[in-house]
């Protein structure tokens, strides 16, 4: 078995970290975050931790379960991680539906942090 690249160990031990997180308490998700990270949630746009805690806290479920399907993790010219996330998730009752998230992760003060994050429901509209 050939040995992960650091940004490959770093990227998926993030993904671990915060699905596992945002399944069993969203509002510990601010730890992750820095008061310059973003956030776009389907098209919407939120600026620092508060109003991104705020935001994923405010979403309109009481369980989640997300399940990964694939996720690929690039190293930065700036040092950063760039990591890609596909999988599904199952909200309440709802039906299973697929997921898109992207990450950048940035070491500051030797903690890995998200200061950008994007995520799409995998939802196809053709009318």
């Amino acid at each position: 078995m050939v040995d992960q690249p650091l940004w490959e160990q770093i990227g998926s031990s993030f993904v671990q970290h915060y699905y596992q997180m945002f399944d069993s308490d969203r509002s510990q998700l601010g730890s992750i975050y820095i008061d310059a990270s973003c956030l776009t949630w389907e098209g919407q746009q939120f600026q620092g931790k508060r109003a991104i805690v705020e935001k994923l806290t405010s979403l309109p479920f009481t369980k989640i379960a997300h399940s990964i399907t694939a996720q690929d993790h690039q190293p930065t010219p700036d040092s950063c991680i760039l990591s890609m996330v596909v999988g599904q998730l199952k909200a309440d009752d709802d039906p299973i539906m697929g997921f898109h998230q992207s990450f950048i992760l940035k070491n500051i003060n030797d903690a890995w942090v998200c200061t950008n994050d994007m995520f799409r429901l995998a939802i196809h509209n053709f009318g």
